[in-house]
């Protein structure tokens, strides 16, 4: 209110705001006085969000600065195509994996938990993708996406390798789920921020070859791994996905930089913490990068809470299906071909995502990503009711299309939900809170078919969380359009005051007439 009421009083200073007066009127102390009142008002706020303006003044470019849009930029789409391809088709193609962890620890006496144990290798990898996600954010912003790639991809690399020395699967949480897990997240995220640095018209196309990319190596690493692992086994082939990594240490050299900072905003921001005292500066730098706010937004926690809701069962199909149907329809050739379905159908949707999203208004984009939890709780809870190979098949195109519109959708949805400046930061935390659900959920599958001997109820339940999160998510655009509703009349009310102020100087505060009242 008072923001709106300063700019009325610039606009009705017949000198404008740049006059100078040897001699200020009341007005000018008067305005003054209400200028300090709002600043004090901000308080803390204003401070952050002048942080905020800085740190995007040195990720942001120059005055002058224009993205090359292409040459040099297109090796960089090629690395980060690389990155994204190895990294997430090794994680959906863990499927194969797991059937091939279970024949390594065959020949002794059948463990009851043996389930549960071995979902949780590939769990821990793709939870700690997300669950590193906000200290990927900080590490790329203070070290640069060069060296966070590069360094994430050797972690990655190390992980594999020394698999590949083990059988016992308490090491392999350390090596596989951990380090692999971690150094994937490491490599993952700069990848994705290395292409603003090339591309502003061409961003979308360049995101679309990554994506489409990357979907290639869903497809044909389970041929690939089905073929090699009967072939030299699973040590081995732990040491063949090993180079994929190292291949990725060489293609992160490419992720060089090239946004020039803004000198500015870098001094302005050293004169502001050389001013401060250390305590000052260290919660000034924590505030920059632990920024919780938000959480404040009431739209961004549900659909937060929704979303991680969801994913509990999201992961169980990539881990089980391939051991559920060797056990259900004795197929031992041709399972690979559901995961090659996955993640065909995952790059349609992707791709089709992207334009319907682009032609959806507002937040009403969300009912995308409800329809799509929708669709997978249902064909999770239908993979026990079909009774050939062939529908399952049909199932998986339908579970690999939802895949695709939940990930592309997302980085619209928050910024829609808490705009440009903070969208890095939601999505983090996003990831953040997906971890710990994605991580559970083939573990207590896989406990469940320790306990019961079959698939099914851990499919059926699997589908419920998915059904949850869509009804919770269905709500946000409901309470969000009422929210702008009271912020409508909010604003009418502000600007009568306001009015109503403006027409009658003595009632504003701190004016010397008033005081004389009083």
């Amino acid at each position: 209110m008072w923001d709106q009421l300063l700019d009325r009083l610039r606009s009705r200073d017949p000198r404008g705001s740049g006059a100078c007066s040897p001699c200020p009127s009341p007005a000018e102390m008067a305005l003054h006085k209400q200028e300090q009142a709002v600043s004090e008002a901000k308080g803390p706020k204003a401070e952050e969000d002048g942080e905020a303006a800085e740190a995007g003044g040195l990720q942001g470019a120059g005055p002058g600065f224009q993205p090359p849009e292409g040459g040099f930029g297109w090796i960089v789409v090629f690395a980060a195509t690389w990155c994204n391809g190895s990294i997430f088709g090794i994680q959906n193609s863990f499927g194969i994996l797991y059937v091939m962890l279970q024949s390594d620890l065959g020949g002794g006496e059948k463990d009851p938990t043996l389930e549960f144990k071995t979902a949780l290798v590939g769990a821990l990898a793709m939870g700690m993708i997300f669950f590193c996600s906000p200290i990927v954010s900080i590490f790329t912003d203070r070290i640069g996406c060069r060296t966070t790639a590069a360094s994430g991809a050797a972690i990655a690399f190390i992980g594999l390798l020394s698999s590949s020395f083990t059988k016992s699967l308490e090491v392999r949480y350390f090596t596989y789920g951990i380090l692999f897990g971690c150094g994937s997240s490491f490599a993952f995220q700069p990848s994705l921020v290395i292409l603003g640095h090339y591309f502003k018209h061409r961003l979308g196309l360049a995101n679309g070859i990554v994506a489409g990319g990357s979907c290639l190596f869903s497809m044909s690493l389970p041929f690939f791994l089905k073929t090699i692992g009967s072939t030299i086994g699973l040590a081995h082939t732990f040491q063949v996905l090993s180079a994929f990594m190292f291949i990725q240490i060489l293609l992160s050299l490419t992720f060089r930089p090239i946004l020039p900072p803004s000198c500015d905003s870098h001094h302005n921001r050293q004169d502001k913490l050389a001013s401060r005292n250390m305590k000052q500066q260290c919660g000034s730098q924590m505030r920059k990068y632990f920024n919780m706010r938000v959480f404040r937004r009431q739209t961004y926690r549900i659909w937060a809470f929704g979303i991680a809701t969801a994913v509990l069962g999201y992961f169980v199909p990539y881990v089980h299906l391939i051991k559920y149907v060797e056990e259900e329809f004795k197929e031992k050739e041709k399972e690979w071909i559901l995961l090659v379905c996955l993640g065909a159908t995952s790059g349609l949707g992707r791709l089709v995502s992207g334009r319907i999203g682009d032609c959806i208004p507002g937040l009403k984009k969300i009912f995308l990503q409800v329809a799509s939890f929708m669709l997978l709780g249902l064909m999770c809870m239908m993979i026990p009711q079909c009774q050939a190979f062939e529908g399952v098949i049909v199932v998986c195109l339908f579970l690999g299309l939802c895949d695709g519109f939940f990930i592309t959708i997302m980085a619209p949805i928050a910024f829609e939900l808490v705009g440009p400046m903070q969208a890095s930061q939601a999505i983090g935390y996003l990831l953040g809170l997906m971890a710990i659900p994605m991580t559970a959920g083939p573990p207590i599958a896989g406990y469940l078919h320790d306990y019961f001997g079959n698939y099914y109820l851990a499919f059926y339940l699997a589908g419920v969380p998915p059904i949850i999160g869509g009804l919770v998510l269905s709500v946000v655009p409901l309470i969000h359009q009422r929210m702008l509703k009271k912020q409508q009349m909010d604003s009418g009310k502000d600007k009568m005051l306001v009015s109503e102020i403006v027409m009658n100087g003595e009632l504003l505060p701190g004016c010397p007439a008033t005081e004389a009242h009083v």
